[in-house]
């Protein structure tokens, strides 16, 4: 792997964790420091993410790191809903595809158990974007699984945001990902819908019916 490919992986895995908030100003030297590199591979880890849109630089005085848009959770909540309620629709109707996901979820649930006792905010943000992505990709379809997969990022950091303003939140996510689980294997995809609707923006902080 290259250094800049190294100082992008890193770089954006700080964001979407909340090592490096929203509104803060960060430096091309502070960054290089800190990773034991030259200034080079960073900066050209800044310029992609300016590009996927996680930052926005400015001459000589440094990279913002861009906040979560308002209206940003309300729009990667219903694309998500739309995408892993059509998945579920199509998995119900296959009980071999069924029973393969259901026991994929399952196993997730124990490892989302063992970080939720002994890990960090970070590696449970991957492991809820994992469980979901699972559903998604039982679904069959790789366009859907493509475009589920460029949410990911901002899911996680959504997730570790909704995380680090209410840690108690864990045990619930852990708690809607089971209900969900048992809803997958009973073939309900009507009740899935309105369940991982409620389930996300309970975890996001939205109200039902938000529009912003």
């Amino acid at each position: 792997m290259s250094a800049s490919e190294q100082a992008y992986l890193t770089v954006k895995e700080m964001i979407v964790t909340g090592e490096l908030p929203g509104g803060e100003l960060v430096s091309e030297g502070d960054i290089a420091t800190t990773m034991d590199v030259s200034r080079t591979p960073v900066r050209e880890a800044f310029l992609r993410l300016q590009v996927e849109g996680w930052m926005r630089l400015y001459p000589k005085r440094g990279a913002l790191v861009v906040p979560i848009a308002p209206g940003e959770a309300e729009h990667v909540v219903s694309a998500r809903r739309l995408v892993e309620t059509g998945s579920v629709e199509a998995v119900v109707t296959d009980s071999r595809v069924r029973t393969a996901l259901v026991a994929d979820l399952r196993a997730s649930l124990v490892r989302q158990r063992v970080i939720a006792a002994e890990g960090s905010r970070a590696e449970f943000s991957a492991a809820d974007a994992d469980f979901h992505r699972f559903i998604v990709r039982a679904g069959g379809n790789p366009l859907l699984d493509a475009f589920y997969a460029g949410l990911r990022e901002r899911q996680r950091r959504m997730t570790t945001h909704s995380l680090a303003r209410d840690p108690a939140q864990i045990s619930r996510i852990v708690d809607d990902h089971t209900h969900l689980t048992d809803l997958i294997e009973i073939a309900d995809a009507e009740s899935f819908s309105v369940a991982v609707d409620a389930h996300m923006r309970r975890t996001h902080g939205l109200n039902e019916g938000d529009t912003q």
